[in-house]
């Protein structure tokens, strides 16, 4: 179980972290524009949507309590 399930206390991040993390954001960067340019209204808008939401889970993965 976790002790600090909000987050409230931050660890450091390692190097290869770091740059997963960076990875992770430029090629979601690229495909959310790829999807700006070609997709529009409400399939478009869900799309990135669902971009933004793999980055969230990504990064909460990464930076989460390594045991």
């Amino acid at each position: 179980m976790m002790d600090d399930p909000m987050r409230q206390t931050y660890r450091s991040l390692t190097d290869r972290e770091e740059e997963q993390l960076h990875d992770i954001k430029a090629l979601a960067s690229r495909l959310y524009h790829h999807i700006d340019v070609f997709c529009d209204g409400r399939e478009g808008a869900l799309a990135k949507t669902k971009v933004e939401e793999a980055v969230m889970w990504a990064t909460k993965y990464i930076t989460g309590p390594k045991d």
